[in-house]
């Protein structure tokens, strides 16, 4: 029987809005969730891994180099993935003790892991680190952290609630050229600052269903536990190889938080808002609008080709996730690549060489900032009080996109004024996936 798919974007929010939320299965809370128990200084840190792809491999790569850290376990869904990740570990450490689990309830439950890497795709990121943190383990996510709004409030709030640490995987918070730039707005040295420019994928809304294929066993790609708490679809071999970006059952906020939850986060930090977000959001033709209750500006400025030639409007040679920061004085834009631009050329002073020495990908220093809290157990720079505003900012914006109007929330009741429609979409229904 063919189940039909709403043909357009307002059928298809009308339709989800609609629905109610199934309750996931309980979960066993471990006795060390509520507290804040600290790893010894003397002792290693054990880490599970929840989600091994391209990015996980990426991160967990530098995160191994950390002598502190000890590898422990891996979680996926995929065979071929789990087999790849026990080979990065066990080649690391010269030995074969990593286990492997399909079911990361079950790495969950292993007492001896003390912090976790959630890198599955954006469908799993809230539920799984809720789940471990009531679990009595920290967590570093991938971002973006929270499918919608109503993610990142319970995220957040579950955080705060058991005291665990929590940070958000995003890592330019920790390179030193964006650091710089941020300093250059906070130090006064661009003037007053006014306008705040975020680069972002233009946004997509993909609602349509890829050709269903033979489901594989679960051994070998566990097509229920992949779907989580999404609605259910037909298994399809692309989405499980990383076709599944764009889709709005899978995505964050039409595409806006792939570069957004970086780009935004870094604009957050930069108008010292990171407990407060933007109060109005409006779409145009090439970019969403964003003002704050002080009266700076945030341009969400989408790019068509985010890794080819951007215009007139940014340096292209600064490379992914350019930020732009402007004051009454002066202004200053970077990206991954790494160099910092300031005007006027009399700032350039202001710049050393050695504050632009790490391309923004790199986890390093991010990754080794959450494993200090760890011990130390105080927050780390990207916790849940600033992924909770910096995505929630992101969120806002593209409903803004996704309704085709100008909206306005209230930062501290974190809803949509005068708007049902809009509240009505702060979540989407979860399947009871277990």
């Amino acid at each position: 029987m063919s189940i039909p798919v709403p043909s357009n974007r307002r059928e298809f929010l009308s339709s989800t809005a609609a629905l109610t939320s199934a309750v996931a299965a309980p979960w066993v809370v471990s006795q060390n969730a509520f507290g804040a128990n600290r790893v010894e200084s003397n002792a290693k840190i054990n880490l599970g891994v929840i989600g091994i792809g391209p990015r996980c491999t990426y991160d967990l790569t530098a995160m191994l180099k950390f002598d502190d850290i000890q590898c422990v376990a891996i979680a996926d869904v995929q065979s071929s993935r789990r087999d790849k990740g026990k080979a990065l570990v066990d080649g690391r450490y010269k030995n074969k003790d990593c286990v492997l689990f399909r079911d990361f309830r079950e790495l969950l439950a292993r007492e001896d892991i003390d912090a976790v890497i959630v890198a599955t795709g954006d469908r799993w990121h809230a539920k799984a680190s809720m789940l471990a943190a009531e679990a009595g383990k920290d967590v570093y996510s991938e971002k973006p952290c929270g499918l919608t709004i109503g993610n990142c409030q319970d995220l957040a709030d579950t955080f705060n609630k058991t005291k665990r640490v929590f940070q958000a995987g995003t890592q330019r918070r920790s390179v030193p050229n964006f650091q710089k730039a941020v300093q250059l707005a906070h130090t006064g040295k661009l003037g007053r600052i006014h306008t705040l420019y975020a680069t972002v994928y233009r946004p997509t809304l993909e609602n349509n269903w890829l050709p269903g294929e033979p489901t594989p066993s679960p051994d070998v790609c566990d097509w229920n536990m992949w779907l989580g708490p999404a609605p259910w679809r037909p298994y399809n071999a692309k989405y499980v190889a990383g076709r599944w970006r764009g889709y709005y059952d899978f995505d964050s906020g039409a595409r806006l938080l792939d570069w957004g939850a970086h780009t935004v986060d870094l604009c957050q930090w930069a108008n010292n808002a990171d407990d407060t977000m933007p109060i109005e959001y409006e779409p145009t033709a090439n970019n969403i609008t964003c003002t704050y209750a002080n009266g700076v500006k945030l341009v969400l400025d989408f790019l068509d080709d985010p890794f080819g030639d951007r215009g007139p409007r940014w340096i292209t040679r600064l490379g992914t996730c350019p930020v732009r920061f402007e004051g009454d004085k002066g202004s200053v834009e970077t990206g991954d690549a790494g160099e910092i631009v300031v005007k006027p050329e009399s700032l350039q002073r202001a710049i050393k060489q050695s504050d632009k020495r790490v391309r923004g990908l790199d986890v390093s220093a991010h990754s080794r900032n959450f494993f200090n809290c760890v011990r130390s157990r105080e927050k780390p720079v990207c916790n849940q009080t600033v992924m909770r505003r910096s995505h929630i900012a992101c969120h806002a914006a593209a409903l803004s996109w996704i309704l085709g109007r100008k909206l306005t929330i209230d930062p501290k009741t974190e809803q949509f004024a005068d708007d049902q429609e809009a509240n009505s979409l702060l979540r989407r229904p979860q399947r009871s996936w277990a």
